[in-house]
This record gives structure tokens, sequence and C-alpha cells, in this order.
């Protein structure tokens, strides 16, 4: 089988280029380095990554700093050579089209928007979560009630999809916000274990602590969780490359500004995990405000304290779904450019020039992932099969990103350097163990066959059918040729 066009060993033409800019040209150029560098720390910085990661005790140090060489590292490089040779609206998915081929574009599209729809769908589980410490001990109820729980998803969903129809001009600034709001929390959260300890009640705090690491199936599983499922997302703000000021420099130079801030709040956000909270009750949904229930008291002023701090970090929940779910709008507009998808989702608002028709999809999708997510088992496992499940997504599409200095950009001149190879190999191997590894559960549960199962059927399923997509898409274009290979 082989497709015309701009399918299987097409050449890249700068007309293809062109062509997604020229549709890019009625999009309102809203985002600056500052926003790009506050929505890249806000993105990748997730919460519940510390925890994640203080499952492993006091071998985490030795973890990140692995998970940074051979994932961290080799990310950032790769992005930049790309957003630089290819700075098109859509990001990765154009990267993957004119690097690849169309099919490859198309399935990176679909996995990117079944990821993000998957993955917002967590939200009424998190800040239900997250309220439930807010409450104290009478709130509790707040993370395991279902229709609580559901109804914060329809709520929040239905306010993420109103400020993406309003527009990046808006919605920016809670997506700047919720970064500010989440570096405090972090600030907050690295201070605490040095503020008992010069109250001589945490007295053995050594946050550089470091253990020799153990190599098992569980360490490995958590470290492509750190690797890939943390470090993860400086591509993310290259969908909205056509909504960027002068996105070929911006984007890059933001990826190295965010970096190291980054990497320092991982670590030494980890370590305070484990000052506070023994390895075997770590909240693996809420790991962060269950420290500062712990760290500043149920009562008086430290309740208090707590009760904001914790605040802080509901405001970047709220701020990276909404980054999330304004991404995952975009998906099913560029591939409607590309006619692989009904037009019907390319229409914009004609006065805030926003995807109205495919915000109103995702949300509605979203909202029915959420409530099937929770059917049938506890908060705790409904949040690994679903962040589980997004993370495969996700990390499909990085095999792909990965894949593209690889074997990709055979008639892209100048030709990828040998380096840049080098560690999108490595890259690639480490988002490899986590795609592999993630269909274990990190937590004790009803059926690790089911769970195992559920989230191997999900993600096999779905990926049929958005290749059943793109092959009905091809054949309406009249672009399978009879009786090829």
């Amino acid at each position: 089988m082989a497709l015309a066009g701009s399918g299987y060993g097409a050449p890249v033409t700068a007309v293809e280029e062109q062509r997604v800019e020229d549709h890019s040209a009625a999009l309102k150029k809203e985002l600056g380095m500052r926003d790009l560098v506050l929505q890249q720390i806000v993105y990748v910085v997730g919460t519940i990554w510390v925890g994640t990661a203080a499952k492993l005790g006091h071998q985490q140090i030795i973890f990140w700093l692995a998970a940074m060489l051979f994932f961290y590292a080799p990310q950032a490089a790769v992005v930049i050579h790309l957003v630089g040779r290819m700075p098109l609206e859509g990001g990765l998915y154009q990267w993957a089209r004119l690097g690849l081929s169309e099919l490859m574009g198309f399935m990176v599209a679909w996995n990117l928007w079944i990821y993000a729809v998957t993955y917002i769908a967590t939200i009424g589980l998190v800040v239900g979560t997250n309220l439930s410490y807010v409450a104290g001990p009478g709130g509790s109820w707040m993370a395991s009630n279902k229709p609580f729980i559901m109804f914060l998803n329809a709520f929040l969903l239905a306010a993420l999809a109103v400020l993406a129809a309003r527009g990046l001009g808006v919605s920016k600034w809670l997506h700047n916000g919720g970064s500010v709001m989440l570096m405090l929390a972090f600030l907050a959260l690295i201070l605490l274990p040095f503020y008992h300890m010069a109250r001589g009640t945490l007295p053995n705090y050594h946050p550089f602590a470091i253990a020799m690491p153990a190599l098992s199936l569980f360490s490995l599983n958590v470290f492509g969780k750190m690797g890939m499922g943390a470090l993860s997302g400086f591509e993310y703000v290259a969908v909205l490359a056509g909504e960027t000021k002068d996105p070929e420099r911006t984007i890059g130079r933001a990826t190295l500004i965010a970096a190291p801030i980054i990497a320092v709040m991982f670590i030494l956000g980890t370590s305070a995990v484990l000052a506070f909270v023994p390895v075997d009750k770590i909240d693996l949904i809420g790991p962060i405000p269950q420290v500062f229930r712990i760290g500043f008291g149920l009562t008086g002023a430290g309740a208090a304290a707590a009760g904001i701090a914790i605040l802080l970090i509901t405001g970047r929940t709220i701020a990276n779904s909404s980054i999330v779910f304004t991404g995952t709008t975009r998906m099913p507009m560029v591939a409607g450019w590309d006619n692989l998808l009904p037009r019907w989702f390319t229409t914009l608002h004609p006065r805030y020039k926003t995807p109205v028709n495919s915000i109103l999809f995702v949300g509605l999708v979203a909202l029915a992932f959420g409530a099937a997510g929770i059917v049938g088992v506890g908060e705790q496992e409904a949040f690994q099969l679903l962040e589980n499940a997004a993370g495969i997504f996700y990390g499909l599409t990085y095999l792909v990103m990965f894949a593209i200095p690889l074997v990709g950009m055979q008639r892209m001149e100048p030709r990828p350097p040998r380096w840049l190879r080098v560690v999108a190999l490595s890259g690639f191997l480490t988002t490899l163990l986590y795609v592999v590894l993630s269909i274990f559960p990190i937590i004790d549960v009803a059926s690790w066959w089911a769970f195992s199962t559920k989230i191997s059927g999900v993600v096999i399923g779905l990926n049929l059918v958005g290749f059943a997509l793109y092959w009905n898409a091809a054949r309406q274009r009249g672009h399978v040729r009879a009786g090829a290979d």
C-alpha cells in the first residue's frame, strides 16, 4: 500500500509547510516568551510525580538524575531541533506528518487527542482529593464520593470549554497564574522540612540522601514514570506554534530556561514528601496536599496555611488541565485542514478565532471518559487506570517523536546530526520502557490481571479505531492506489 500526496515516502515540500502557515494566519498570536516559560513549568511539573518518585525512597535522586540524563535532555534536544525546523501549528502532528508520513502524523494526533481527553477526565478526582485535604477530616468523603466527583468533572469541564472558546488571550493568564501558584506551592513544600528541622520536630532531614538503586520490575516501572511520565511535555506548547510570536526562537529558548527550574522542583519536592510520609502511605493522587496537612497541622494557623497551599496546587491542576484542553482541541482542527477529519472541526469562532466545534466535542468526550473511569473501582485504582492509560497514549507519540530524527526526515536537508540521533535513541528506549511497564499498577489493586487487561484493551482498541478513521479518510480522498504494496 502506498499513499500519494504527503503519505508514505512522499517528499517534504515548502508548499506543504506554507499551506499550514496559511491556515495558521487566521489564528491570533497570543503567546510570548514569558507565557511559554510559565506554561512549560506548569505543564511539565505534575504534582503527582513527587509521590510516585517517593515510592523509591532515597533511591529517588539516582533515578531522577538517570531520568534527566536518558530522557529529559534528549527530549529537550529533539524538541528544540524539530521546532526550529518546523515551527507549525499542530506541533508533533506536523513533525510526524512531514518527517515520516501522513499516517504517522494522523496516529500521533489521534493518540495525543486520546491522551489529553483521558488526562483531563481525571480533573474531578484530583480536585476532589485536594478539596478533601482542605476541608480536613470532615471532608474525606469528597475524595471517594462518585456523584460528587462526577459533578466536579461536569462543572470544571464546562468552565474549561468556555475558557478555551474565549481564546489564549484570556486563558493564558490562567495558565500563567497557575504556574506561579505551582512554584509558590513547591517553594512551601521544599521549605517545610527545613522549618520543622529548625524547630527540632524533624531532626534527621537530609534532602540529598542517596541510597544505591535496586533494579527490579517495580523500580524500572517507577523510573519510566519519572522519565516519560514526569519529565515529558516540552513539545506540547509547540502544538500552539501558530498562536505563538516567533515560535522557532521563543519555544526553544523557553525550554532552556524552564528545564533547570523543573529539575530542582522535582528532586527537592520528592525529598520533602519522603520527610513526612512513609513510603507505603503515600497518596498517589494528592501527595503534596498530604504533606501540607501533616507538615502544617490540622488546627489553627497551620490548618489555614495548609488549606492555602493546597488551593495553590488545585489552581495549578485547573490551569494545567486548561492547557491540555486547549492543545487537544487543536488536534482535530489541524487534521481537518488535511481533510483527515470532517471540516466541521476546523470551524473558528467569528470573533475569538478558536475551534469551537472541536472544543465542544472534546468536552463531551472527556466527561464520558471520566464517568467510565470511576465505575466499579476505588478512587486510587480509578486514578491509576486513567493516568496509566493516558500515559501510554502520550508515550506512543513520543516514540514517534524520537523516531523522526532516527529514521525520518529522509528528504530534508540538512540531515539531523549524529549526536541528535544518539540522544534520540536514548529517549526512544526510555519511552519504550515506560509504555511497556505502564500496563502494570504500582499500587495494590483488586485484580492485577483486570487492571492490565483494561489498559491494554483500551490502548489497542482505540488505536485500531484511529487507524480505521485514517483509512476511511484516505479512501474518500482517493489516495489509495489499488494494487500497491
